[in-house]
């Protein structure tokens, strides 16, 4: 009978133990110092400030899987700008590391929310979402996070002061996170709790260069500098890659800038003329721009913007009409795609409102146009409008760009933007020509007729 030695049975019960072994989400890899502290940072308001490819949206989903194993039944949101980019985010996210530590959760695509066996789950949301403040209103939630934070408005600080905070006051190490990459204005709410260290929030940065499931992350750096033709001081590579807040106006598809494009009052000088631009939201919102200039001048001003998600039509065309009594419009021009056509025609057949189809097929070349306007100060806004505060978000996808064809990134979209651009590229104003000392009475009022012409727009300004 041959004796088995007590080393040999616990080599062989240490080696079942490791095969039978699972590892989850809460072993953290030792060698993402970064991104651990993140997950396990135990502070109610943690903000993460990363570079593009540094794991943010994994230290996201590792610190959502912690806590839905902690509170059976509970639920955690994951909040984006939009729900597409919610889902393209993290929904991939969460299915890797599900399968990896093979956890059990399921998923329903159509709501967007991963299920554990415990009963806790996930949802995702984007704020574009119907009703998802009232969503989110009354709820209790042990852990919540705010992905793409640059990107939102200036609405954000309410949404977290009013809407969010209450709402994980329930749970004792309830936890908000609010994580990003650089803006392309070093301006808002995240550059705040980033730079300013405001509002008490516990702070977290890194890049690509910390994330070690990374390729040789400074080789691709220097790479894509070849491939852009960058040098160091390239405000698009320290935001997005060095994780560097710098003014980066060269990402911002329109060209506002506050010192120049901004006014207070309108000037009283001169007859006034107005022309509307409407741009239609199916999952959007409806846009109207009223813009205005006199017969004195070379400048357009942004009298007023209305914008409004998930109304009828006939709330539109009565929001059209209420525009056209209001300012005596000459002329509307709107985007007559999806169901736009059928608006216009009732517009134009029904209500005898004089409306055109708008020019949608030369969008880059007349946001060129309104840039060049603005360049030289002829376009201006109020800088409280929603015009301005989208002009700092809405940005050019360099990843997607090509010299012939500019490629703008799916989020943050702009309506406004679009009902503006439609309108300005029908505006006159460009024509002006201050009447030089000698010039006739007749000729001077025969250049103001030919103005007046709306409808006519240059190549250059």
């Amino acid at each position: 009978m041959s004796i088995v030695k007590p080393s040999i049975i616990a080599a062989a019960k240490e080696l079942k133990k490791r095969e039978e072994y699972k590892p989850n989400p809460m072993d953290l890899d030792p060698r993402f110092p970064a991104q651990n502290a993140l997950v396990l940072d135990e502070s109610r308001y943690l903000v993460a400030q990363c570079s593009r490819r540094a794991g943010k949206s994994n230290s996201l989903a590792l610190r959502f899987f912690k806590t839905l194993e902690k509170y059976p039944g509970a639920q955690c949101v994951y909040l984006s700008l939009t729900r597409d980019s919610a889902f393209e985010i993290m929904w991939p996210v969460l299915h890797e590391i599900n399968d990896k530590y093979n956890l059990g959760a399921t998923f329903t695509e159509s709501r967007l929310t991963m299920k554990m066996p415990n009963g806790s789950s996930l949802k995702l949301m984007g704020a574009d979402m119907k009703n998802f403040i009232k969503r989110l209103k009354g709820r209790k939630y042990p852990g919540i996070a705010i992905d793409e934070a640059q990107d939102f408005s200036d609405h954000l600080r309410s949404l977290i002061d009013d809407v969010l905070t209450p709402s994980i006051s329930d749970y004792a190490d309830g936890w908000l996170a609010v994580t990003g990459t650089p803006g392309p204005v070093p301006k808002g709410y995240f550059f705040d709790i980033t730079q300013g260290r405001k509002y008490g929030y516990s702070f977290h940065a890194w890049t690509l260069l910390d994330n070690p499931f990374m390729p040789n992350p400074a080789q691709f750096i220097e790479e894509l500098k070849v491939k852009r033709e960058w040098d160091e001081s390239n405000p698009t590579l320290m935001r997005e890659w060095r994780n560097k807040w710098v003014l980066d106006t060269n990402s911002l598809w329109v060209q506002y800038k506050e010192e120049k494009n901004n006014y207070d009052k309108l000037p009283t000088v001169g007859k006034w003329n107005y022309i509307l631009g409407i741009d239609l939201g199916f999952r959007d919102a409806d846009a109207l721009a009223v813009l205005g200039w006199n017969e004195e001048s070379k400048c357009v001003y942004l009298i007023e913007e209305v914008i409004t998600a998930k109304q009828g039509i006939t709330e539109l065309t009565n929001q059209i009409e209420a525009m056209y009594k209001k300012y005596d419009i000459s002329k509307a021009v709107i985007d007559e795609g999806g169901l736009g056509k059928k608006i216009a025609e009732e517009l134009r057949r029904q209500k005898g409102l004089p409306i055109h189809q708008a020019d949608k097929a030369q969008k880059q070349q007349n946001v060129e146009f309104l840039n060049d306007a603005l360049r030289l100060g002829h376009f201006k806004a109020k800088s409280n409008s929603k015009f301005v505060e989208d002009s700092y978000l809405v940005q050019i996808d360099w990843d997607k760009s090509r010299p012939d064809t500019i490629v703008i990134k799916k989020t943050p979209h702009s309506d406004i933007i679009d009902a503006v651009l439609y309108a300005f590229k029908e505006c006159p104003a460009w024509a002006y020509e201050k009447p030089g000392p000698t010039e006739t009475g007749d000729k001077s009022l025969a250049r103001s007729s030919a103005r007046r012409n709306v409808g006519s727009s240059p190549t250059t300004l």
